[in-house]
């Protein structure tokens, strides 16, 4: 490295493709998946690149490319995790879930909209009105209010226990 750094282009290729096996083992070592080796491999390159003028020859190679490739793989990690929590991943959600455009989608879809219906349907007149108004028609409460003749705190009321009575009927006492 104290070659490259006095300019020796080869010297510099070199000790790149030399470092590869080492930022392969650091990483592995922090617990970065298989698949994200050559991105932590990439991206530790790219700060060894950025910041070479800081390595001093006096001290070891290794551990200096070291300290670069364990924060990188902890980057990577720590996008690792984000992506975890916003991503769903299912090996099987294709065979489970049916296409928007497939046949029996669509009677699906028209089989749970009667049951939203009659179980609509089957709420206490208040409360049906309240879903009706507010959450079908997506009026605003002074809107639902002025239409119905009933208090805005009543309509929230009603609107609540109608949504948590559907709720119960669909999805059990969750």
């Amino acid at each position: 490295m104290a070659a490259a750094q006095a300019g020796d282009r080869r010297a510099y290729e070199r000790v790149l493709a030399d470092s590869v096996p080492l930022i392969r083992a650091v990483a592995r070592r922090q617990g970065v998946p298989a698949d994200a080796l050559d991105d932590v491999v990439q991206e530790t390159l790219l700060s060894v690149h950025r910041v070479r003028h800081t390595y001093d020859p006096a001290r070891s190679y290794d551990a200096w490319l070291g300290a670069l490739a364990a924060r990188r793989a902890i980057d990577a990690l720590r996008g690792h995790g984000r992506r975890a929590r916003r991503e769903v991943s299912d090996e099987l959600a294709l065979e489970r879930h049916a296409g928007a455009d497939d046949a029996s989608a669509d009677a699906e879809r028209a089989q749970q909209a009667a049951r939203l219906r009659a179980a609509i349907a089957a709420l206490p007149p208040g409360q049906r009105e309240a879903v009706e108004q507010l959450g079908l028609r997506e009026r605003s409460l002074a809107e639902a209010a002025q239409r119905t003749g009933r208090r805005t705190g009543a309509l929230k009321v009603n609107l609540h226990r109608a949504l948590k009575a559907l709720r119960t009927r669909f999805h059990g006492d969750d």
